[in-house]
């Protein structure tokens, strides 16, 4: 294994442009559905727009010039090429802050934060809370590689990231995440507390809710969260964590069902009051898109609830740990449900706006979170 850091840009051929703009206009569709809503998932008339939309109207030359803006690497851990950004901060305070996604997204979710984490005083903040950002893609999603064997689940990515963050020369950093990337990051900071010095995360996987007989209205909601998305939300993880190859099959063949798997989320769990492009530009959902057809990785990504769920390792959470709980998360974290978990919280922001996808649909309020939190224990 080399231990080489080799620059990466994005490059993506033409004959793959090529190729997804025949498949766009080559789609075979379904009838649409029965209903005058989303109940029966994304609408057809939607997804035939955006479809076309990507077809003939995207610049995807346009974007990826603009997702390379960001200094890219690729380095080999443990037999996987691990993309990843690094933007160093031209502050002497910056402290390393390495932040993970989750599915269904990719570093594309970070575009509008990483430069004003980086240098803060470009973007009306104070240089003292100024970051060098590490944003790397999970195995298997966007341009990292595809594991070729079994084992990848997220304990082991967690290790995989510490390594990273070591080969970066980072003796001590930060850690964030969402949806996969809370998990990871909880499991660094089980895992490597001499080095990582806090986490913050905006979903609580894995912590039990702890019911009372007079529950408060958060922690209502929070339970009603969890009925609706066990009973109406839950489809798509039952089939990537049982059969991920079996759906690969379309996700990979197919661009507009890719989107249609991946924007039906979009509508499900951002705070968009009931529509996804209340929140996010057609452009910047199809470029998150654009990071699983171009590489091909609709099963490799899926297979990490093959990988973790049901059987993610798990111990108390010591080092210190920030919280933001985003109205429309999928389940909204209550704090006195967490402490078992993560014994050292040392912020928990209720947060205004916002859902499963906070540096995407509010960069403003997740920036600000994490200078607050992160200000308490650099």
């Amino acid at each position: 294994m080399s231990d080489a850091i080799n620059p990466f840009t994005i490059a993506v051929p033409d004959d793959v442009l090529d190729d997804l703009r025949r498949r766009l206009h080559g789609t075979r569709w379904p009838e649409a559905e029965l209903v005058d809503d989303w109940s029966q998932g994304a609408p057809l008339a939607w997804i035939q727009d955006m479809c076309s939309y990507w077809a003939d109207e995207y610049d995807w030359r346009a974007r990826e010039a603009g997702l390379n803006r960001f200094d890219q690497f690729t380095t080999e851990i443990d037999g996987i090429d691990v993309h990843f950004i690094h933007q160093r901060s031209p502050h002497p305070e910056a402290v390393p802050l390495l932040i993970t996604h989750g599915w269904p997204g990719s570093v594309v979710e970070f575009h509008k934060v990483i430069e004003p984490l980086v240098d803060p005083v470009a973007h009306g903040g104070a240089a003292a809370d100024a970051f060098h950002v590490i944003c790397p893609s999970l195995p298997g999603f966007g341009f990292s590689s595809k594991p070729t064997a079994t084992g990848v689940g997220v304990e082991a990515i967690a290790r995989m990231w510490s390594q990273l963050m070591a080969r970066l020369g980072y003796d001590r950093y930060f850690a964030q995440g969402g949806d996969w990337g809370s998990a990871v990051t909880s499991s660094i900071g089980w895992q490597d507390p001499d080095h990582c010095a806090g986490i913050h995360i905006t979903l609580a996987m894995g912590t039990q809710p702890k019911v009372c007989d007079d529950p408060s209205e958060a922690e209502k909601a929070a339970l009603a969260g969890a009925a609706y998305y066990r009973d109406w939300d839950s489809g798509y993880s039952t089939q990537q964590k049982t059969r991920p190859q079996t759906v690969g099959y379309g996700l990979v063949d197919s661009p507009a069902g890719q989107a249609a798997w991946i924007l039906e989320k979009f509508w499900a769990w951002t705070d968009c009051d009931g529509h996804p492009e209340n929140v996010l530009g057609r452009d910047e959902l199809l470029d998150n898109v654009m990071l699983y057809w171009v590489t091909e990785t609709g099963a490799s990504s899926a297979r990490i609830y093959w990988e973790s769920f049901g059987s993610i390792e798990k111990e108390p959470v010591a080092i210190p740990t920030g919280v933001a709980a985003y109205p429309k998360e999928i389940v909204r974290p209550i704090k006195h449900w967490m402490e078992a978990d993560y014994t050292d919280i040392r912020h928990f922001a209720e947060m205004s706006k916002g859902g499963h996808f906070a540096a995407f649909e509010q960069p403003g309020l997740f920036v600000d979170d994490l200078r607050t939190y992160y200000r308490l224990i650099r």
